[in-house]
């Protein structure tokens, strides 16, 4: 929790590719009275902006360096081939990594896959950037292997992606600075998260229930039972013994016949 008690924030970074609409929207429903600010950060900066406080939580990519941060893997992504849509990977659905051996795969120096490098022949450079990477195959100078978020979030008329088998898959975390007791508003984001509903023990405090309302006591007599209804109890002379003899029955022992 970052602020002052009397107006608390929640600080939320996120890594390209990631898109916390979903959960964001929840906060806002669950939490109105608390502002959600939202930060993009690159896959390598993420685990310092948490480290250094400059975020409450976020979604990051793993693997990450875990000293002095928490983490809980959420999803694994999809690895696909962005390729011109003229290429020859463009008229199948699935390719293998090897099947690009003689192509020119792009690694950008912020590449997310865990890899020492990508399948294929290495171009001269790295690109700096995923996005100038892109680029690059638009101009026909490689291939490039992403997560199918990235190759989404940079989509371009003249490029298409396919799956690609045999290469690492990229996994997404939500991620908080490690400390002897969770503050209550990352709490409340990790519930959102993993799908708690409002009334969860580990969410808020849930409402207590009300009691019910007692009808109010209008005084006066009780109530005669109604006509030809028993009231269960005894009542005046004449009522039935534990026999259950009917009324003005006598007791003893019955004649004997001559």
């Amino acid at each position: 929790m970052t602020g002052s008690q009397e107006s608390p924030s929640f600080r939320l970074a996120y890594v390209p590719g990631v898109t916390p609409s979903k959960w964001v929207r929840i906060w806002n429903e669950r939490l109105p009275d608390v502002p959600l600010t939202l930060s993009t950060v690159s896959a390598a900066e993420a685990p310092d902006v948490l480290r250094g406080r400059g975020a409450d939580a976020g979604f990051v990519r793993l693997p990450i360096d875990r000293s002095e941060l928490s983490a809980i893997p959420l999803y694994t992504e999809t690895t696909v081939v962005v390729v011109p849509k003229d290429h020859l990977v463009a008229a199948v659905e699935e390719v293998s990594a090897e099947e690009l051996a003689d192509e020119i795969v792009l690694h950008p120096l912020d590449d997310t896959l865990d890899w020492e490098r990508p399948p294929g022949r290495s171009a001269l450079e790295r690109p700096a950037t995923t996005e100038d990477a892109i680029e690059l195959v638009a101009a026909g100078v490689g291939l490039l292997v992403v997560p199918q978020s990235l190759a989404r979030l940079y989509h371009r008329k003249d490029l298409t992606y396919r799956t690609i088998t045999g290469v690492p898959e990229s996994r997404v975390a939500l991620s908080w600075p490690e400390e002897e007791v969770t503050p209550d508003l990352v709490e409340e984001f990790i519930g959102i998260v993993r799908g708690r509903t409002v009334n969860s023990s580990r969410g808020r405090t849930p409402t207590p229930p009300q009691p019910k309302k007692k009808r109010p006591d209008k005084g006066g007599a009780p109530r005669k039972p109604a006509a030809g209804k028993s009231t269960g109890k005894p009542t005046g002379k004449g009522a039935r013994g534990a026999s259950g003899a009917p009324k003005g029955a006598k007791r003893g022992k019955p004649r004997r016949k001559s």
